[in-house]
């Protein structure tokens, strides 16, 4: 081999650590939960998580910048995404016998890379999105001071006209960002009866702005005189759809709470498709209500419900729904501020962040370092960063945490059970226990037939047709497949996307890329299909395996592309910092790692003893006994 280059061998073990799996201590692993909630208890906490912030920090921003009145659209097929989404993350829940985020989940599932991606991803989503939603929480707090606020702050510092930059420096929301943070800092948590009485006053306001609403509504506002249904087109919608996915993200406590359902198999599924069709609907009736009561071009983004009643003469009722937007915006905020160290303290605590981070305080038991550095990035960026550029980034990031989950649910469903669970998953088959007879003859008990054909394997009934693929190494067949079928997903998505306005193609090449993408995207699933997947009886499984994720895939990574190429710059530039902390701190000094550093150290002491044993006669020293007449086997 060339001087210089690794060695295959080198290789092969640097891919063995990004690929590493998580093994829990004893003293980490959850006992089994009671099994008491039903379907309707998981509904209920789904929708409790969902329903309010998006509200307020979403809807005016689409309707204004991105979908008009055709936002009612773009959440309904942002609730597709979701429940797709959803699905896919329910059953990676489900494998992995400790409740937590998703990081941990990636981390005993797919692999330390993959974990570490999820993990800053998560911490990069957190960090932009309750700088946002600082904004807007100061937005609608100035509109009980009737904006007197921002008229001083642009009198006496300006208006900035800088891309990716505010109108002006908000000083209200990176206060109100480091106040939060004192208050986590000292120990303060939020406690289920605050949870409780936001989301009542969250469906009080919800109910009350749909009935008043509907009164003062106008179907005038609709028509093509006002601009139109739908006045930015297909892809205005979908860019819509992209932001609105964000609203629907409160569908992970149902997967949290999954464990102590009394029937998981059933009440997941029922629970996630119940929540997200009623979170759709009050979305729907909310933003059908915004658009019709006045026309969509003339609302307020960042405060458009209380612009709504505000500029209809309702200025008593502009208050009760700003009164209730700060309740509801102050206590998520509080709930990132608390999530964000701790995530951090998680990392750190695995190897794969500095080690700084992972100190806690030892009276509040608060992640210090990580509360102050992420409370004042957090302010800052609030401080400084356009709010609609912030909620785009948001997007992208959640966007891609549950594509990396389909994309994983799709590995896991073909790859064979695991042996053991040390590393925290769940095995999907019985446990085989011996049994010896009288006799001494000794027979598995509570095992699948011998004959039951392994996770992976091509389908006995398509090997006359598919028989080229029987000779593949195992699972080289489905990484193959899985990896075509992401790169014609994104060749798919970017050709409609993209093809008329950056391709630059004719007519036929813009056909023919669109047929060979088509073709390959369902000749991956073809392939994939099969396969035999691994079956599980008494835990929730994503249904029609692999189309579900696939379309997941496909419709987060669509959903992704049509949004502002801004976004996707300061996404790149965080995500390469990441890779940058990984490469340069994580991969050495991960607590994986560190358990792996005894073996290998063994392992290069028996290989360099094995290869004293094979050297020939001649090169073995004169003082060492000549006692073997024939040569050592291999």
């Amino acid at each position: 081999m060339a001087q210089g280059l690794p060695s295959t061998a080198s290789l092969v073990h640097f891919c063995q650590k990004l690929n590493r799996l998580k093994t829990l201590e004893e003293s980490t692993r959850e006992t089994l939960p009671r099994h008491h909630l039903t379907t309707m208890h998981l509904t209920l906490l789904g929708v409790g998580a969902m329903v309010g912030v998006g509200l307020y920090v979403f809807t005016g921003i689409v309707v204004k910048e991105m979908a008009g009145p055709a936002v009612l659209v773009s959440y309904s097929l942002a609730a597709v995404a979701s429940l797709l989404a959803a699905l896919c993350y329910a059953e990676l829940g489900a494998r992995v016998s400790h409740r937590d985020s998703p990081y941990l989940l990636t981390y005993l599932s797919m692999g330390e890379l993959w974990a570490f991606l999820i993990g800053w991803i998560m911490l990069l989503r957190g960090l932009i999105g309750g700088a946002a939603m600082a904004q807007v929480w100061s937005s609608y707090l100035d509109t009980i001071f009737s904006h007197r606020i921002r008229s001083f702050t642009e009198a006496h510092v300006g208006i900035w006209q800088v891309p990716l930059l505010a109108q002006y420096p908000d000083f209200l929301a990176a206060g109100i960002i480091l106040l939060a943070s004192i208050f986590v800092f000292c120990g303060a948590c939020i406690s289920s009866w605050i949870n409780l009485t936001v989301f009542a006053i969250n469906l009080v306001i919800v109910l009350f702005i749909i009935i008043l609403g509907f009164v003062l509504a106008r179907p005038h506002n609709w028509s093509t005189e006002e601009g139109g249904f739908a006045p930015f087109g297909f892809s205005g919608i979908m860019a819509g759809a992209a932001i609105c996915f964000n609203t629907f993200i409160g569908f992970d406590v149902i997967v949290a709470f999954s464990k102590e359902a009394q029937n998981p198999k059933r009440a997941v599924p029922k629970a996630i498709v119940i929540s997200l069709g009623l979170v759709a609907g009050i979305y729907i009736l909310v933003s059908s209500v915004l658009t019709l009561m006045v026309p969509w071009y003339s609302l307020e983004p960042f405060w458009a419900l209380t612009d709504a009643f505000h500029q209809r003469g309702y200025s008593w009722a502009s208050f009760i729904v700003a009164a209730g937007s700060i309740c509801a915006m102050i206590t998520v905020l509080l709930r990132i501020l608390i999530f964000l160290p701790r995530m951090l303290h998680a990392m750190a605590v695995d190897g794969l962040i500095f080690q700084v981070f992972a100190h806690v305080h030892t009276r509040t038991q608060v992640p210090v370092v990580g509360i102050l550095v992420f409370g004042v990035l957090m302010a800052f960026l609030a401080l400084l960063l356009d709010p609609e550029a912030l909620l785009q980034f948001h997007s992208i990031s959640a966007l891609l945490v549950y594509t990396f989950m389909a994309t994983s649910i799709i590995v896991l469903r073909f790859q064979k059970s695991p042996p053991s669970t040390s590393s925290g998953l769940v095995s999907p088959g019985p446990v085989a226990r011996e049994y010896n007879d009288s006799s001494g003859h000794t027979e598995l008990l509570g095992t699948e037939p011998a004959s039951a054909p392994e996770p992976g394997q091509l389908r006995p009934a398509l090997r006359p047709y598919l028989g080229f693929l029987g000779g593949c190494r195992p699972g080289a067949v489905i990484t193959w497949a899985l990896g075509i079928l992401v790169a014609s997903t994104i060749t798919l998505n970017c050709v409609l996307v993209f093809g008329d306005s950056a391709l630059h193609l004719p007519l036929w090449g813009y056909i023919l890329l669109l047929l060979l993408s088509s073709v390959m995207f369902l000749l991956s699933l073809l392939v994939l299909g099969a396969h035999h997947q691994q079956r599980q009886q008494d835990t929730f499984q994503v249904p029609l395996m692999p189309l579900t994720p696939a379309l997941s895939i496909l419709f987060n990574i669509f959903l992704m592309l049509t949004l502002s190429s801004p976004a996707w710059m300061c996404f790149s530039i965080g995500l390469l910092i990441g890779f940058v902390v990984y490469f340069g701190y994580g991969i050495r000094h991960s607590k994986e790692n560190q358990r792996e550093r005894p073996g290998l150290t063994a392992t290069r002491s028996s290989l360099e003893e094995t290869v004293q044993a094979l050297q020939p006669p001649s090169q073995t020293p004169a003082q060492e006994p000549r006692h073997t007449e024939q040569p050592a086997g291999p």
